[in-house]
C-alpha cells in the first residue's frame, strides 16, 4: 500500500516520463506542473503543462475496503482509499511551427510506450525529489496505469471556465488508475478461530483437493504432510509398465519440491523430509500449488510440461523454539504501566525483503489488550524479524507473527487436568515486570 505521498509521486513520475519523451522529439521543450492560468503568463518556448484537476474513487477497488470496522467502530484492519487521478495536459508553443500539436503527439506516444509506472521509474523519481524520499508508492502491488480520459468538448470547456480570463490552449486529458492509500491507524486482530469447515470444488484437468495429515483446522507449516488428490497425477515413461515418480513435479509458489510418494490419484509430500535447498525456497503466505508432468523421453522443447490446474494453500510460519525464539532488547519502562522495547522473533521459514511482516500481541489477562506492530523493512532475506514496540502495556502476551497474511500458529494446552485445557498458552513474551 502507499502512504500520503503517493499522489505527488505519481505526478512527479508522470512529469519525468513526459520530459524524457519530449526531449527526444523536441529538444529544449519543458514540462511544468502549475495551474494553467499561472503557466499562460510565464511560458517561453515549447512547453507541456501537467495539471491534476480531479480525483475520484476507483470503481474496481472501492469495494476492497468493506467491513474494516466491527459494529462498535473498532478497526479490524488498516483502512484504505483507492483513487483515480485526472490530469490535464496543456501544450504551449509556436502555433506557426505547430509546436503544440507536435508536443501533444510526442506526449501521447510516450504514454503509449510507457502506459504504467514501474518500480524503476518510481524509484528514480523518489531519488530525484527530496520531498518524496519517504514515499511508499513502490510497495503498492497494483501498478498505476495511464490512459486517455473520456472527456467531451463540453466537459473540457467547463474545466477551462474555472480559470478566469485565460484563453484556451490545446489540451488533452489523461487518467491514472489506481492509487491505493493506506491509513495510519492500526487495527486489532482477534485470536484465530479454533474450528472451521470448508470444502473445495474439484477442477479439471488434475487436482481435485488438497488435505493434510493434521486436523482440518490446523494450519499448514513446515511440519505438515500434504496429500494432493486428483486424477492422472503420475507421469508415465514410454515403454515402461510402471510410471516414474520423478516425472511428476510439484510447484508450491516459486519453489520446486520433490514428492515422496506418487500414484495415479494421489501425491504425498512430507515437508520436513524435503532437502535444505527445497525448504529454503519456500515462502510463507497464500500461494498456488500445481503439478507438472514431464514426458519421457522429453520433447525438443526442454521446458515443455503438462500443467495441472492451480489450487491455493496458505503456508504458515512457525516461531522457532516457541517462546525461546522470542527475545526482548532495550526494554524501557514508562509511566502509566507502559514500556518500549525491541522484540526479535526467529521463524522457521525464509522471509524475503519484499514481504510484509507484522507482530500480533494479545495480552493474557481480562483486559484482552491487543497490538499489531509492523515489522522493520528488511534489506535481505532472513529468518529473524525485528519489531519496535512503542508505549505498550507491561505484561505477558501471546505472540504471533504474520508474513504476507499467513499467521504463525499458537500452542494449545492439551492436558485435561490443566486449568487452561484447550486454551492458547504460547508462544508468549513478557514485557516489563512480571509481578
Amino acid at each position: 500500500m502507499s502512504n500520503h505521498l503517493a499522489i505527488a509521486t505519481v505526478t512527479a513520475a508522470l512529469k519525468k516520463m513526459l520530459q524524457e519523451g519530449i526531449s527526444q522529439d523536441m529538444p529544449g521543450a519543458q514540462v511544468t506542473t502549475v495551474r494553467p492560468d499561472a503557466a499562460s503568463g510565464n511560458i517561453s518556448g515549447a512547453c507541456i503543462n501537467l495539471f491534476m484537476y480531479h480525483a475520484m474513487p476507483n470503481t474496481a477497488w472501492r469495494n476492497a475496503d468493506l467491513r474494516t470496522r466491527r459494529p462498535k467502530g473498532e478497526l479490524v484492519k488498516h483502512g484504505q482509499a483507492s483513487l483515480d487521478l485526472y490530469y490535464l495536459l496543456t501544450f504551449y508553443g509556436n502555433e506557426q511551427r505547430l509546436e503544440p500539436q507536435r508536443l501533444m503527439g510526442s506526449a501521447v506516444q510516450t504514454l503509449v510506450d510507457q502506459p504504467q509506472l514501474t518500480l524503476p521509474i518510481i524509484q528514480e523519481t523518489i531519488d530525484g525529489v527530496s520531498d518524496l524520499i519517504d514515499s511508499t508508492l513502490g510497495e503498492q502491488l497494483q501498478l498505476v496505469r495511464f490512459f486517455p480520459a473520456e472527456v467531451t468538448t463540453e466537459e473540457l470547456s467547463r474545466i477551462w471556465s474555472v480559470f478566469f480570463q485565460i484563453p484556451y490552449s490545446l489540451s488533452f486529458a489523461y487518467q491514472g488508475t489506481a492509487v491505493i492509500i493506506q491509513g495510519r491507524k492500526p487495527g486489532k486482530s482477534a485470536l484465530p478461530v479454533r474450528s472451521r469447515r470448508f470444502y473445495m470444488t474439484p477442477q479439471r484437468p488434475v487436482i481435485e483437493k488438497i488435505t493434510t495429515a493434521e486436523n482440518l483446522n490446523e494450519p499448514i507449516t513446515l511440519d505438515s504432510h500434504i496429500t494432493i488428490h486428483g486424477r492422472g497425477l503420475r507421469g508415465r515413461s514410454i515403454g515402461e509398465p510402471n510410471p516414474e515418480s520423478s516425472l511428476t513435479q510439484v510447484y508450491l509458489g516459486r519453489a520446486r519440491i520433490t514428492p515422496q510418494n506418487v500414484t495415479e490419484n494421489k501425491v504425498e509430500i512430507t515437508l520436513p523430509m524435503l532437502s535444505a535447498q527445497e525448504i529454503s525456497a519456500l515462502r510463507a503466505g497464500a500461494q498456488g500449488l500445481r503439478i507438472d508432468l514431464m514426458p519421457d523421453p522429453p520433447p525438443r522443447d526442454a521446458n515443455y510440461a503438462i500443467l495441472s490446474n492451480l489450487m491455493s494453500i496458505v503456508l504458515c510460519p512457525t516461531i522457532r523454539d516457541g517462546s525461546d525464539g522470542i527475545t526482548v532488547q532495550n526494554l524501557t519502562e514508562l509511566e502509566e504501566e507502559h514500556c518500549t522495547a525491541i522484540v526479535t522473533v526467529s521463524v522457521d521459514i525464509t522471509v524475503e525483503a519484499r514481504q510484509n511482516t507484522f507482530l500480533l500481541l494479545n495480552k493474557i489477562d481480562r483486559t484482552g489488550k491487543t497490538y499489531i506492530i509492523r515489522g522493520e523493512r528488511q534489506t535481505t532475506d532472513t529468518t529473524t524479524l525485528t519489531f519496535q514496540l512503542n508505549e505498550v502495556l507491561i505484561g505477558t502476551y501471546l505472540v504471533r507473527v504474520q508474513i504476507d497474511g499467513a499467521e504463525s500458529p499458537l500452542e494449545v494446552d492439551t492436558h485435561k487436568e490443566s486449568d487452561t485445557f484447550e486454551q492458547y498458552i504460547g508462544p508468549t513474551v513478557t514485557l516489563g515486570r512480571t509481578s
